[in-house]
């Protein structure tokens, strides 16, 4: 065992710089985890030859009453176990420590505890005052606070088509990672469903604009399940999920939805994104599926139903446009003829005039008009776009209105002759929706959304375009940061949701970290290089190149004297800082891990600071001459300043059985060290109590995010918790605060209002439905309706 247990550290050499007395710290420190490792050997290989001794009991006894049907499998374990002690010692050692994935061990005597990931031992030292009182299998807390969905920042335009709309209540309807957002843009509040279990690529609303459908994709759950694509119908007043459909029938993911129009929306047609993208219509109240057929090999990018004929369906797409027929349970194909025109590579887009015919977006950058599946002579707009056509959409006023590729918005009249074109700064036209009045909502590939006239746009909501995983608060203010792998730095106001700056830089950004002056903000890139920008005026301070890899963890020091950088080099950089994070002068790098530092955290005082590698190891420093520390004595009585390390004695309990070391991502205790939050690799957010070192503590558990969470801190004040997803780039805010009953019973009893009245008096102005609202027949039943929904909130 002696070649399997050896440990080669490094720092202990002699040919080390440390001082005689931290070698012979560290060797007797290596020295007394060998001895512990040896005797949890013992105690494995003795549970082991019991065993053993027991399976040649049972075959002894079974050889004397004959074979069995269980002989076979007896003897093939007793056969498995004696090849693997007898002719692989090494064999036999990685099978004993592959049982402790995640056992926890503890060692009183010496005042550690230690735990497994991987079969790799990790030592925890716990403060002196806890060694005579510490209990491992006493029992956590669950945290005395829960975590409630407030604000969701972003939308899913880069991929995802049709996907939003406006609500008879105000409600702007679109979604990001796996939640919808409910967003009324007067009141400046959202409401969310957050039925789905992973990303969201489809929505559609019913014709009584108050029934939602939502298609998802396949997922996997946190302990290995497949999750299964489908579709879910909800109310969008009460958020009740009405619905589930196709569960086992859909495979990889839902791209287009649409229900019916001219039947009353019985019916809900469904493309999936398998290799025939599977068609199908769904009696959905009943949930059965009325019939399917292969719609194309190729992708399909709409699907919608004729305004007045239910049995007519129109799906676009690659090299194809089709007209379905539904007779007696079958879907019959008629392919669209160009006739004359040449035929495009895509199809992007369809939609209705008010007489029935198709109207059609293409990547030529044409609009088609087509009656009874041909193109309809004199009626094609070549080159109505100078791209793609990504976009159609057409208002009550008979105006058309499409957005394409060049980012261009153009108007045309009842006749198909341009009336207006308004140039778009965010990003290419990916859906376009009838608003308010005259109003148009804009989603852009650049997750943009955007409300205004055809006059001019209103900036309403931005997200992040590529992987997110840069995140850091104000230390003063209700303010934090967001930057990611496109490029781009947003500092947000969490009181109004808004954006106060954005900053694009030349290289993708990967952490970041604010000055405890909150003056300036300290950017990691993805290759080595590191800026400070200006916190009011977003101006570059300094820019600075530490390695060509990229730099994971930026934090400075409480007293805002230092910053540490940590980068995937395995090396950590310390940089002395003056004039209020405006100058830097570099220290040295802390030499030591083995592998790539992933997170940092200072004491206190500004004295220490503590690291964890892609590999496991904690290791401790002066970063003042970037010397590491090795005395258990000088480390464990720390007072750190921040718990986002995801390894060490006051945040072990955090680990989840069988975890293999990489399920958790970041980690943050709150300002008042009361609660511990959690983003792991299954886009679940986990709030623990703090301190958490007892093993496998409780936790509450939301969702939200559809990817891995990649960041996790709460406010300055722990008001609210942030989190960012990676590859679903959102942003999401969670409170701490209760929203209390008298203000929800308000918010829900205004939505019904205007609901009932966007229904009963949609021609009526404002001041009408407000001289009304006191004749409101739902009047005396709002408050029973308000409490129902807080119910089902």
């Amino acid at each position: 065992l002696e070649g399997f247990l050896c440990v080669i550290d490094d720092s202990a050499s002699a040919a080390s710089s440390m001082e005689v007395t931290d070698r012979i710290a560290s060797l007797e420190q290596r020295v007394q985890m060998q001895e512990d490792e040896i005797q949890l050997l013992k105690s494995a290989l003795a549970d082991v030859v019991r065993r053993l001794n027991i399976s040649e009991e049972q075959q002894a006894m079974l050889s004397r009453k004959g074979p069995t049907k269980g002989t076979t499998q007896t003897l093939g374990h007793l056969i498995c176990w004696k090849v693997l002690v007898s002719r692989s010692r090494y064999l036999f050692q990685l099978c004993i420590l592959s049982q402790l994935q995640h056992s926890v061990l503890l060692f009183l005597d010496e005042g550690y505890v230690k735990m497994y990931l991987k079969g790799r031992p990790i030592t925890m030292y716990m403060p002196r005052d806890l060694v005579d009182t510490y209990c491992l299998e006493a029992k956590a807390d669950l945290p005395p606070k829960k975590l409630k969905l407030d604000w969701v920042y972003g939308y899913r335009g880069r991929d995802c088509r049709s996907n939003l709309y406006l609500l008879p209540t105000g409600e702007t309807v679109y979604f990001i990672a796996s939640a919808v957002v409910l967003y009324n843009v007067d009141e400046q509040l959202q409401r969310h469903y957050t039925g789905h279990t992973d990303d969201i690529k489809c929505l559609t609303v019913h014709p009584d604009k108050i029934t939602i459908a939502t298609g998802q994709v396949a997922g996997t759950s946190s302990d290995g399940k497949q999750l299964a694509p489908h579709v879910r119908v909800w109310d969008s007043v009460s958020l009740n999920t009405l619905h589930i459909l196709g569960t086992g029938f859909f495979d990889r993911a839902l791209v287009c939805l649409s229900f019916s129009k001219s039947n009353g929306g019985s019916w809900l047609c469904v493309v999936d994104d398998s290799n025939d993208h599977i068609l199908s219509v769904w009696d959905w109240q009943r949930e059965e599926r009325l019939a399917e057929v292969k719609c194309s090999n190729e992708s399909v990018f709409a699907a919608d139903f004729h305004p007045t004929d239910a049995n007519i369906i129109v799906t676009c797409g690659k090299s194809h446009l089709y007209f379905w027929s539904l007779e007696k349970g079958s879907l019959v194909k008629k392919q669209g003829l160009f006739e004359k025109q040449e035929k495009p590579k895509f199809v992007l887009c369809v939609t209705f005039s008010e007489n029935g015919d198709a109207i059609t977006g293409d990547s030529s950058g044409n609009i088609l008009v087509w009656g009874k599946g041909k193109i309809i002579k004199g009626l094609a707009i070549q080159g109505a776009h100078e791209a793609s056509v990504f976009a159609l959409c057409m208002l009550r006023n008979g105006t058309l209105v499409s957005g394409g590729k060049d980012r261009k918005l153009i108007s045309w009249d009842e006749n198909y002759q341009k009336i207006q074109t308004v140039p778009e700064l965010y990003g290419p036209i990916r859906t376009v929706a009838e608003g308010r009045g005259e109003t148009v909502l804009i989603g852009t590939t650049k997750n943009y959304v955007l409300q205004g006239s055809l006059d001019g746009d209103l900036f309403d909501c931005q997200g992040h375009t590529d992987e997110l995983w840069g995140l850091t608060v104000h230390p003063l203010k209700h303010q934090f940061l967001t930057c990611g792998h496109d490029k781009h730095v947003c500092l947000w106001d969490s009181a109004s949701h808004q954006p106060i700056w954005t900053k694009t830089l030349e290289d993708a950004a990967q952490s970041a970290g604010f000055h405890p002056s909150g003056a300036t903000v300290a950017i990691g890139t993805q290759m080595g290089r590191w800026l400070v920008l200006d916190t009011e005026s977003k101006d570059l301070v300094t820019v600075h190149t530490d390695g060509n890899e990229q730099l994971s963890v930026m934090r400075f020091s409480p007293d805002g004297n230092f910053l540490a950088i940590g980068s995937h080099d395995n090396y950590i950089y310390i940089y002395a800082v003056a004039e209020n994070g405006k100058k830097y002068s570099r220290v040295g790098k802390c030499s030591g891990h083995s592998s790539f530092i992933t997170h940092l955290d200072w004491s206190v005082d500004s004295q220490y600071l503590v690291s964890n590698s892609g590999d496991y190891e904690i290791l401790y420093w002066i970063p003042s001459v970037c010397k590491q520390v090795v005395s258990v004595e000088t480390t464990r009585d720390i007072e750190w300043a921040t718990f986002t390390c995801i390894l060490g004695f006051h945040v072990f309990g955090l680990w989840p059985d069988g975890s293999d070391g990489t399920d958790i991502n970041a980690v943050c205790s709150s300002n008042a060290k009361k609660l511990l939050v959690t983003g792991d690799d299954f886009g679940k957010v986990h709030l623990f109590s703090f301190p958490c070192s007892q093993s496998r503590a409780p936790s509450h558990i939301y969702g939200g995010h559809s990817s891995y969470v990649t960041n996790v801190n709460f406010l300055n004040d722990d008001s609210q918790l942030i989190s960012t997803g990676g590859k679903d780039m959102s942003v999401i805010c969670f409170t701490l605060n209760k929203l209390s009953a008298d203000i929800f019973i308000n918010i829900v009893y205004h939505q019904t209002n205007c609901l009932c009245l966007f229904i009963q008096q949609d021609q009526m102005s404002m001041n009408n439905r407000k001289r009304r609202n006191n004749s409101n027949p739902m009047r005396q039943d709002s408050e029973e309706v308000a409490m129902r929904h807080i119910g089902h909130q």
